[in-house]
């Protein structure tokens, strides 16, 4: 029985990597994988009859932050980067986050991420 030399066998095997396809690059990072949905400014109710005013601040169609009354105090929340790329907004000195889904919104104490006031609804 005839045994393939070594040299064959190495030559076989860059042959075989050679045909081999590359792994695909990532696609390119987005400049802006954040959703954009067309959400309400004006009065949220909320659960335990809380109410939270939320005025949107948007520029080229993106809703950069948002002015918010909770507890008789005024905030200017930022936009923030979420993973799950819903509008999330944050005023870093006060620590309140207002997180927007489509169907509510809430306010969370950032600090702790407890809820402050949840399933809030435009009115």
């Amino acid at each position: 029985m005839n045994h393939p030399s070594l040299p064959a066998l190495l030559a076989l095997t860059l042959a075989l990597a050679a045909c081999e396809t590359p792994p695909k690059a990532p696609p390119p990072a987005q400049k802006n994988a954040q959703l954009e949905l067309k959400l309400a400014s004006g009065t949220y109710r909320c659960e335990q009859g809380l109410r939270v005013q939320v005025g949107r601040e948007v520029r080229d169609g993106v809703n950069t932050r948002i002015n918010l009354v909770w507890n008789g105090n005024s905030y200017r929340l930022e936009r923030d980067f979420s993973y799950s790329g819903l509008p999330r907004f944050e005023d870093t000195s006060s620590g309140l986050v207002w997180i927007d889904l489509p169907w509510k919104g809430m306010l969370l104490d950032g600090k702790t991420s407890k809820p402050l006031a949840n399933e809030c609804r435009a009115a």
